[in-house]
């Protein structure tokens, strides 16, 4: 039998500074561990000192302030409610492109999106497992916005967002990495203006803006649009569902990205994660529901390496599930387990 666990969901209103606010002093034990465990690992492992890193990090800010003031006065809000510099909430945005520039990323998801035919009721359905180092912080959030948008918002490391807006559309994100890269916007510090848009259509028309290669994103809404999106470091390419289905891991799927793909050497099981997800969506094609998609995110083919990831022994850098999560866009409902989901039961959170 699976245990109950739910995320404590911290929720914010007003304005953007006071979202943020609300934001540092709900998730402050989280805040800190991550300044604490982002400065360790540099540390540690590449000498690093803690100005070196914070100095890489605020060469983004101009860039930042330009592209999204309204996420720079949500960050000086979470610096002021969890007690922190602001220069540690802008370091931690800019985690990602960071790792990647001391060559370090091992974060491994697995995505799908599906509607039409392919589901039990014709509705949409996406979703994603979480994975990375163990004991990396996620928090669970409500943001109510001024506009009258609102989100559930997981926030990994206070550096990638998991979003889904009443809007009606959601958005899934996970790691494609290749040789070459000339970072513009990070990606933690593009996602929440992305899904802050009115519909799918104009946060899509964003991310071709401004996607730059460390994400592949799939977004899906209550219309049964569904897009995928791969990048690098200076193009693009959209990928369309077939069949109704629109599945990946942490490999380019775009032809013309694959002699660049550094997966076979730093993400190698991604190739047999999008294999297994693809012959379960297959075998259960029209019978798709979001009771069959938490069978596909607790799998254990290939196990520890599965698409349900659990501590890899031989693997000193092993990542694990973290959470899980499914979207139903219709519904306005989103379900999220607590931890890997072959041993914790999903909660459903509603708008």
């Amino acid at each position: 039998m699976k245990s109950h666990k739910e995320f404590k969901l911290i929720e914010c209103w007003g304005t953007p500074y006071e979202i943020g606010r609300q934001w540092g002093e709900g998730c402050k034990e989280s805040i800190l561990k991550i300044s604490d465990n982002s400065f360790n690992v540099m540390s540690l492992m590449y000498q690093a000192p803690k100005e070196e890193v914070i100095a890489h990090a605020m060469r983004f800010l101009p860039l930042v302030q330009k592209f999204d003031p309204y996420l720079i006065e949500i960050m000086r809000g979470q610096a002021d409610g969890a007690g922190v510099n602001f220069e540690e909430i802008i370091t931690q945005k800019c985690m990602n492109e960071l790792l990647f520039r001391y060559n370090n990323i091992t974060g491994l998801c697995t995505s799908f999106a599906v509607t039409g035919k392919a589901t039990k009721d014709g509705k949409t359905i996406l979703g994603q497992n979480i994975d990375f180092f163990p004991g990396s912080p996620i928090d669970l959030l409500k943001i109510h916005h001024s506009t009258g948008l609102v989100q559930y918002i997981l926030s990994f490391s206070n550096s990638t967002e998991y979003t889904f807006s009443s809007a009606g559309f959601g958005i899934c994100a996970l790691a494609t990495i290749g040789q070459d890269y000339s970072f513009n916007i990070p990606l933690a510090c593009y996602l929440p203006r992305v899904m802050r848009q009115k519909n799918i259509q104009d946060a899509l028309d964003l991310l071709k803006q401004v996607a730059s290669g460390l994400g592949y994103y799939h977004l899906a809404d209550a219309n049964g649009e569904i897009y995928g999106i791969e990048s690098i470091h200076n193009d693009f390419e959209i990928i369309y569902p077939e069949k109704d289905l629109l599945l990946h891991s942490n490999h380019y799927i775009t032809e013309r990205f694959q002699k660049g793909d550094t997966a076979h050497m730093y993400q190698p099981d991604s190739y047999h994660r999008l294999e297994t997800i693809k012959d379960f969506a297959n075998q259960h094609y029209g019978h798709f529901d979001p009771e069959i998609a938490m069978e596909i995110l607790a799998d254990h083919n290939h196990h520890p390496d599965s698409i349900c990831r659990h501590i890899n022994q031989t693997n000193p850098l092993s990542s694990v599930t973290l959470a899980s999560f499914i979207m139903v866009p219709e519904e306005g409902a989103i379900y999220i387990a607590c931890g890997n989901p072959c041993e914790y039961e999903f909660v459903r959170y509603e708008f």
